[in-house]
C-alpha cells in the first residue's frame, strides 16, 4: 500500500545531555549498476586491426577537439522509496494480522503511514499521553510531582507507569488528572482521545512522541526525565530487541488481549526517527507472528539510520 502524502511538523530534538545525537540515511546495501558501453564488434580474422595511439587526456586535448561527453551513472534509488516498498512488503506478507505503522523522519518532520490507519486500542502506549498531561499540570501549577498518590509521590507513580507499565499507577495518575482534563489536553496537541475507550491511531501516537522529543510538550527537565523512563523498561522484546546497540531507543510498548504495540524514538548520531507499530490479531496464536512483524519492520527502519 502506498504511503500517504507527507505532512510536515517541526521537530528539532531538544538538547538533552543523556541523548546520543543520529547519521544521514543511505540506501540499504546494494548499488545500482552503472551502465557501460556494449562490447566492441570483434575484428574479422582476415583484417589487421591497427593499434591506435593513446587518446589525449581530456584536460589537455588539442585545440578545436570537442570534449567527449561522459554519461553520468544513473542515480541510486532514493532511500525513502526503498523504505516504503520494504515496509509495505512486510505488512502485506502478514495479511492475516492488522498492522499499522507511522514513521516520522525528524530531520524534515515528514510523517508516513502504512497499513491500517484507523484507531487501535492503544493499551499501555497511552501511558505516555497521561505522563505528559500530568507534567503539563505540574508546569501550569495545577499539580505537583511531590504530591502523595497511592502511598507514594506522583513522580514515583509516573516512573512506575512508564518504565514498568504499572496499571495501578496509570489509574492513579489518570484519576488525578481527570478524564475531562485529559481529553482537553489531548485535543490541545491535536489528538482526539477519550480515556474511557483508550483509542489512538499509530499516526497520533507518533505525533505525540515527535512533540515530546522536540521539546514542545513539556519543559526540558521533564522531557529528559520522561525519556529516561522510556529506556530499560520491563519489556524490551519488541522494537529494542531488533535494534543494534549503537542506536538509542526510547519506547513504550502496549499489550492487551489481541493488541501488541510498540511506540518508539530511534536515535543515532544526528539522525532520529519516530517509529510506531500497532498490531491486532489472534491473542492465542498471533503473538509470535506479530512479534516477528515488529522485528522485521524495525530492522528495515534501522537500516535507514545506518
Amino acid at each position: 500500500m502506498a504511503p500517504a502524502a507527507p505532512t510536515s511538523s517541526a521537530s528539532v530534538p531538544p538538547s538533552l545531555p543523556t541523548l546520543p545525537a543520529t547519521s544521514a540515511a543511505e540506501a540499504p546495501a546494494g548499488q545500482v549498476p552503472v551502465a557501460t558501453a556494449g562490447p566492441s564488434e570483434p575484428a574479422s580474422p582476415s583484417e589487421t586491426v591497427p593499434t591506435s595511439p593513446a587518446s589525449p587526456n581530456p584536460d589537455t586535448a588539442a585545440p578545436g577537439t570537442p570534449a567527449v561527453a561522459v554519461e553520468p551513472p544513473p542515480p541510486a534509488a532514493p532511500v525513502g522509496v526503498i523504505l516504503h516498498e520494504q515496509i509495505n512488503g512486510v505488512i502485506n506478507a502478514y495479511g492475516d494480522h492488522q498492522v499499522g505503522v507511522a514513521l516520522i523522519d525528524m530531520a524534515d518532520g515528514h510523517t508516513y503511514e502504512y497499513g491500517a490507519r484507523t484507531k487501535f486500542v492503544a493499551a499501555s502506549t497511552a501511558k505516555i499521553l497521561v505522563a505528559a498531561a500530568y507534567y503539563h499540570l505540574v508546569e501550569s501549577g495545577s499539580a505537583s510531582l511531590t504530591a502523595p498518590l497511592g502511598g507514594y509521590v506522583a513522580s514515583f507513580q509516573i516512573r512506575q507507569m512508564v518504565q514498568y507499565s504499572n496499571n495501578e499507577s496509570w489509574a492513579l495518575l489518570r484519576d488525578a488528572i481527570g478524564y475531562q482534563r485529559l481529553r482537553e489536553y489531548a485535543a490541545s496537541i491535536g489528538i482526539n482521545y477519550d480515556p474511557a475507550v483508550n483509542l489512538l491511531s499509530p499516526a497520533e501516537m507518533a505525533g505525540l512522541l515527535n512533540l515530546l522529543y522536540a521539546g514542545q510538550l513539556i519543559n526540558k527537565q521533564h522531557t529528559a526525565e520522561l525519556l529516561s523512563f522510556m529506556q530499560h523498561t520491563n519489556y524490551e522484546s519488541l522494537i529494542p530487541a531488533a535494534v543494534p546497540p549503537d542506536i538509542s531507543v526510547f519506547h513504550k510498548y502496549g499489550w492487551l488481549n489481541g493488541n501488541l504495540h510498540d511506540a518508539s524514538i530511534l536515535v543515532q548520531g544526528d539522525r532520529s526517527f519516530v517509529f510506531v507499530i500497532y498490531t491486532l490479531g489472534n491473542y492465542a496464536n498471533g503473538l509470535p507472528a506479530r512479534t516477528q512483524v515488529i522485528h522485521e519492520l524495525t530492522r528495515i527502519v534501522v537500516s535507514a539510520l545506518k
